[in-house]
């Protein structure tokens, strides 16, 4: 494996293209596929990991100016197939998109044995309400589910509104002993949302995350990477196998009501490869990562939380746009893509993406040999079109292999049942959903992640490092202090005025005089004063009124002291516009 360890090594040291006062600088690019190829078989190397850094993300090696690859040059190549083992068999043979063949060839023989009842709950994975999670333990016995989903109102919490991380860990521990029940030896799927920004199931004293659009200001892969792999290493300590991030969307701007700057960019192949670096980072750390949401929900403008949207491009601007960062996932083996609630008429009419066998057609036309996970079944853009959880078992017919938070685990369970009986959905369609969802688990529980888990909040210092990549300067002086020892501060949250002034006293910076800084949270509107600071999408930044405008994509305290330090002539602007705004275009920012 040392060639491997080499590789890894590489994509660690490898400065990807980061912006400077002398623009863009590059890297081999024959030295960065190779890394992100290599990344990929992290997590079937079952000899040791190497011991980690203390913040559980690598630190970024700052390297020479090189010649090679950016943020938007062509994806990476998936990684080549491993040798078969000594004794000719394929066992070590890698499938495409992380487990090998014997993980295959052990879930095969699990589903084989299983009853209809059985597998029909390996492929759902549902939420459920409040703290009671021993009655959901209780149901995943019962109906042999793949695990569960944790969400905010699922997270218990102290007396000082702080995530109860033993508590929490008990519970995701009970879940994953409910999810093995019944004899089966591999771990359950414990799913948290956690994307960072506006999407964060579990807060503090878990470290906070700015907007995923940080990374594509901030125009680092390997910074990705790190983040994902800091993220994931703390949710791993509580308990967690799967978190539904990246979102891998391109986003179009003011007009997409729904991703906005969960996008990491707003150009296809940036947002793509971004997001693939999160994705290893992930997985270095051992949760398995999902890219979202197939077949692109950043172009469209519609809220699928309350109503189907309809995607009316043609499949070659599809082709061109939408599925560029989902064809980087597929590349460069992503264990799982989730399907929107979206129809695309130009691929089934009326019919939501999630449940649309043109659309499954589509993704494994691809290349994609991975779990095929559906949007949640309880969003508007499906409970109401497919009353009674029917959309379960058409969802599966259709080519899903795994069913996201339906209305009624048990209605759900029911209806797949049912419908196989019925000859709606054929049991060999179940019997291949099944044994994707179990390959993938039963190869999660044997690889040995490279970092280990990490504790709460240690993931802040490359958090904080994030935001001060990403801070962008659209409009104003680039040099020197915004403001001279006193500053004014209104909008956003109170919480938000509180980070600030904290990160104002750290830099020995005066409230209640001096220049206005107006802070504009997220869905916030345009706003004036000296100094307009967008804390979430830039987009507001369009129709400010204020001379210096500020896109901070963040409101976590390293964002604020991000800003301060901006504010007061210390640090560097260095961010660039990953979307366009108003008139200011992408890659606006300081030179």
């Amino acid at each position: 494996m040392a060639w491997l360890q080499s590789a890894r090594d590489s994509f660690h040291k490898t400065t990807f293209p980061h912006h400077t006062n002398k623009g863009p600088t590059r890297c081999r690019p024959a030295r960065t596929a190779a890394a992100l190829a290599a990344l990929l078989a992290l997590t079937s190397c079952t000899a040791p990991p190497p011991s980690p850094p203390s913040s559980a993300a690598a630190p970024e090696t700052p390297a020479a100016p090189e010649q090679g690859q950016s943020p938007t040059a062509a994806a990476p190549a998936p990684a080549s197939s491993a040798p078969k083992n000594a004794d000719g068999k394929q066992g070590a043979t890698p499938l495409g998109w992380g487990p090998q063949q014997q993980d295959l060839d052990a879930a095969g023989a699990a589903v084989a044995g299983m009853t209809l009842s059985e597998k029909a709950g390996q492929v759902l994975l549902p939420s459920y309400a409040g703290l009671d999670h021993r009655t959901q333990a209780a149901t995943v016995e019962r109906l042999h589910l793949a695990g569960s989903m944790i969400m905010g109102d699922n997270v218990p919490g102290t007396p000082d509104g702080l995530v109860d991380v033993p508590a929490l860990t008990a519970v995701t521990r009970r879940l994953d002993s409910a999810a093995r029940s019944g004899g089966r030896t591999w771990p359950g799927l414990i799913g948290v949302d956690q994307e960072g920004g506006v999407v964060s199931r579990v807060g503090a004293p878990l470290t906070g995350w700015p907007s995923p659009m940080s990374y594509g200001a901030a125009g680092s892969i390997p910074l990705a990477a790190q983040a994902g792999t800091g993220l994931a290493a703390e949710l791993a300590a509580l308990g967690f196998t799967v978190d539904f991030a990246p979102d891998a969307d391109a986003t179009i701007g003011p007009a997409d009501p729904t991703i906005g700057s969960r996008s990491m960019s707003a150009d296809p192949r940036a947002a793509g490869n971004l997001s693939v670096g999160f994705s290893k980072g992930m997985l270095a750390a051992g949760v398995l990562p999902v890219a979202k949401h197939f077949p692109g929900h950043g172009s469209v403008t519609a809220d699928s939380h309350k109503d189907m949207p309809v995607q009316k491009a043609t499949v070659a601007q599809l082709k061109a746009r939408d599925w560029k960062p989902f064809q980087a996932a597929v590349a460069a083996g992503s264990p799982m893509i989730m399907t929107g609630h979206i129809a695309v008429p130009a691929l089934e009419p009326g019919v939501p993406a999630s449940i649309s066998k043109a659309t499954y057609a589509a993704l494994r036309g691809m290349g994609f040999k991975g779990v095929a996970v559906t949007d949640a079944l309880n969003m508007g853009a499906v409970s109401g079109r497919y009353p009674h959880d029917s959309a379960a078992p058409a969802a599966l017919a259709a080519g899903a292999d795994l069913l996201l938070m339906p209305v009624d685990a048990n209605a759900a369970h029911s209806a797949i049942v049912k419908a196989v009986g019925a000859g709606t959905l054929p049991l060999p369609r179940l019997d291949e959903a099944a044994r994707r969802v179990v390959t993938m688990m039963i190869w999660r529980g044997r690889t040995k992640p490279q970092y280990p888990p990490a504790a709460p909040g240690s993931g802040e210092t490359v958090s904080a490092r994030v935001s001060a990549r990403a801070v962008t300067v659209l409009a104003g002086r680039c040099r020197g202090p915004h403001i001279a020892g006193r500053v004014r501060v209104d909008g956003g949250t109170a919480g938000d005025r509180a980070r600030f002034a904290a990160a104002a006293k750290a830099q020995g910076v005066t409230l209640g005089a001096g220049p206005l800084v107006t802070l504009i949270g997220y869905g916030g509107a345009p706003a004036g004063g000296d100094i307009a600071v967008a804390l979430d999408a830039p987009w507001p930044l369009a129709r400010s009124a204020a001379p210096t405008k500020i896109a901070l994509y963040g409101r976590t305290p390293g964002a604020f002291r991000a800003l301060l330090a901006v504010l007061a002539g210390k640090a560097a602007a260095t961010g660039k516009l990953p979307a366009a705004v108003g008139t200011y275009r992408p890659g606006s920012g300081c030179r």
